[in-house]
């Protein structure tokens, strides 16, 4: 499943979070990555441990928490800090998929089940730098508004088109899901829609209330039967 969730930060907290970044220090993309992605990574990136990087990161996760849509879809159970990229010149990143495991800064070692995209730069200022994500359906260009995220399987062979004008600014950071299957968490997902529509849409009878609490124990179970903690 790959998703688009609108408005992660608003417009304030995307213009403060810019000015720490664009005033940080950046290092060459090819530091943070593996052997393969090496040779397909043209980027620019903040040190980890750098104070805005960490900052900024503490800004992302907590809207997310907090964001109906995000923790529906994703059913997060780690995260990895969020990091920072920033393409121009024609720099680009090829053809990759993402790493399955993934270090914390504690030494705890998680899978990456969903990989995320926040936007920081919006779409007319610059030429280029779309998110490409294969998928089962193909393939699917995201270029969103200043931010916005994208939500996909970590599974997901994706790159990064070559920016020729402007500057593409974003955040790039894996999680771990309670449920591992890309397809479980999807059935998941629009369940969980599908009740909260019932719930709010309709009107508050005897038949649509058992309805509902029926719905939702069959989402608990399952959740209960798929989840890994």
């Amino acid at each position: 499943m790959i998703l688009c969730i609108p408005s992660v930060l608003a417009p304030l907290e995307v213009s403060e979070c810019r000015k720490l970044l664009e005033a940080a220090a950046w290092q060459d993309g090819k530091n943070t990555a593996g052997y393969q992605a090496a040779k397909v990574k043209d980027n620019f990136q903040i040190p980890g441990n750098h104070p805005a990087a960490i900052q900024v990161g503490e800004t992302i996760l907590k809207a997310l928490q907090t964001n109906p849509l995000f923790m529906s879809a994703a059913l997060p159970l780690h995260f990895l800090p969020p990091m920072f990229n920033r393409y121009s010149g024609g720099q680009q990143f090829g053809t990759h998929v993402d790493g399955s495991i993934r270090t914390l800064p504690n030494g705890q070692r998680i899978r990456t089940d969903l990989s995320c995209t926040l936007f920081f730069a919006e779409p007319d200022e610059y030429d280029g730098g779309e998110l490409i994500i294969e998928d089962t359906y193909g393939a699917k260009s995201v270029k969103l508004a200043a931010g916005d995220m994208v939500l996909y399987p970590s599974t997901s062979l994706h790159h990064v088109t070559p920016v020729t004008r402007g500057a593409r600014l974003c955040s790039f950071f894996w999680l771990q899901s309670m449920i591992r299957s890309d397809e479980k968490r999807s059935l998941l997902f629009d369940m969980d829609v599908a009740i909260q529509r019932l719930a709010g849409g309709l009107p508050d009878d005897t038949l649509v209330s058992e309805s509902t609490v029926q719905l939702t124990g069959v989402y608990h179970n399952l959740l209960r039967q798929w989840a890994e903690m």
